[in-house]
């Protein structure tokens, strides 16, 4: 009985063709829209985390805190000088479960090559910073501690830097300025793309720390300290401990406010994944809206059909059809509008989430989780909006069904 139900319901459906597909446009819509949806967000939460994970993993970066002039005008944070190389060296030596330390020093300046010039972010750091976030080098080589210690003038150049001022030239031993400073270029990263506030991760230049402190700003402070903790079970430990340090060194009393801050890149991580997740079922929840219109149309089909088949339920129930046969061929009629649906909605929401990506530039991750989910949802809709058209249909007084008009 199944199988001539399901047969009844195919050709009920095949007799009116267009009012058919337009009870699956719903469910086609709603299904679609909750897969591509979902699949945005995803490609967001991935591109945050990607650029998270980036900058290396159970990392905390120390910065300068907020300079207080004698005005009492707050200035922005990192403004105060108050880091030093004695600070990262003492952090190495003292802090327990830290595996690396990277001080660093930037700031914008401008390079010359030949008739070419570009402005960039140029980095001053030790060669610990090149495994602390997760860069690689595609071409040449990093410089080592010898070359950090004696000042050497050596770059190692992101990979924008490199195209805008070499084109297709490998820049590897060539000598560009720097403010007018001569430095050889010994290696080129690798890319790393758009960072997830979209900023060119491959747009730096990288020199010794010794070498932009004392041949290129005239500094002798830190623009900030990158820690990289042993696990990520120590790091709370290790940013505490970090902080009690500091506050020795710098002669800090109980009541004065720390004059630098330590940043927990993990637990930024977590906070961005857990707010790109809740963007991502919002989005869901908003497309998923239209699956429970799709089921109303269902429904309003649905009853449309049974009022217009009256006679022809009352003859097979005259016939010796009994109640049951009647509600699973409504309730199958039902149930396949919206598995159609849900299996067309699937390829759409699919073709959907690849053509947004494709134009908009953005990143997509298909989620097999949210398309089986919306089809489940979508089947579910068609046996909850089509039972009570199908009771209806089953529970008609034979003698009343055969007299409609």
């Amino acid at each position: 009985m199944f199988w001539e139900s399901m047969l009844l319901a195919l050709e009920g459906l095949k007799a009116n063709k267009l009012r058919s597909i337009l009870t699956m446009l719903g469910i086609i819509i709603g299904v679609g829209a909750v897969i591509a949806m979902v699949s945005m967000g995803l490609g967001v939460q991935q591109k945050v985390q990607n650029s998270l994970a980036g900058l290396g993993s159970n990392l905390l970066v120390v910065s300068p805190g907020a300079n207080s002039p004698s005005g009492g005008v707050r200035l922005a944070a990192g403004s105060n000088i108050t880091l030093t190389k004695q600070d990262a060296q003492a952090i190495a030596r003292e802090i327990s479960g830290v595996s690396a330390v990277a001080p660093t020093v930037s700031q914008q300046c401008r390079l010359v090559y030949g008739r070419e010039n570009w402005k960039t972010s140029v980095q001053g750091a030790t060669p610990e910073l090149l495994t602390m976030r997760n860069m690689r080098i595609a071409a040449g080589r990093f410089f080592n501690s010898s070359e950090e210690n004696s000042r050497a003038r050596v770059a190692v150049l992101g990979e924008t830097v490199a195209t805008n001022l070499f084109g297709n030239v490998s820049p590897v031993g060539k000598t560009i300025r720097i403010e007018a400073a001569p430095f050889r270029v010994i290696g080129v990263l690798a890319s790393k793309g758009q960072s997830s506030m979209g900023q060119d991760q491959d747009d730096t230049v990288i020199i010794p720390l010794t070498t932009a402190q004392e041949r290129l700003l005239g500094i002798t402070y830190l623009h900030s300290i990158n820690v990289e903790a042993v696990n990520d079970k120590v790091i709370d430990k290790v940013q505490a401990d970090i902080t009690t340090l500091l506050r020795t060194r710098h002669h800090l009393t109980a009541n004065m406010e720390n004059d630098f801050t330590v940043r927990n890149m993990t637990a930024i991580m977590t906070t961005m994944q857990e707010t790109t997740g809740t963007i991502t079922l919002f989005l869901g929840a908003v497309a998923a809206i239209s699956l429970v219109v799709g089921g109303i149309g269902i429904m309003n089909i649905m009853l449309v059909s049974v009022t217009e088949r009256t006679r022809e339920i009352g003859i097979r129930k005259a016939l010796g059809a009994t109640y049951h046969n009647i509600l699973l061929q409504f309730l199958v009629e039902a149930v396949v509008i919206s598995v159609t649906g849900g299996l067309i909605g699937i390829l759409l929401g699919v073709a959907g989430a690849r053509a947004i990506s494709l134009i908009a530039g953005w990143n997509a991750v298909m989620s097999y989780t949210a398309a089986l989910a919306a089809f489940s949802v979508s089947v579910m809709i068609g046996l909850f909006f089509g039972i009570y058209p199908a009771r209806k249909a089953a529970r008609l007084d034979p003698i009343e069904a055969l007299r409609y008009e």
